[in-house]
């Protein structure tokens, strides 16, 4: 994510609240890093949808399988 082109619109947080969420300060917070895979079709429209292009997607960011 890019602070600098960030405007916290919260389209992101809107598509995907598990992953991305405003804070109180109306800043954007990452809240899963590497989300698990049900969530990737979501975080990925949260990507394209960003007025700002100021997300991305990174190959390997979703969670491998938890260990039991």
């Amino acid at each position: 994510m890019d602070h600098g082109l960030c405007e916290a619109n919260g389209v992101c947080a809107g598509v995907a609240p598990e992953v991305f969420a405003l804070d109180e300060d109306d800043r954007l917070q990452v809240l899963q890093e590497f989300p698990p895979a049900e969530l990737l079709g979501r975080v990925r429209e949260a990507v394209q949808g960003c007025p700002k292009g100021a997300l991305g997607l990174r190959p390997g960011t979703e969670a491998g399988p938890q260990p039991t």
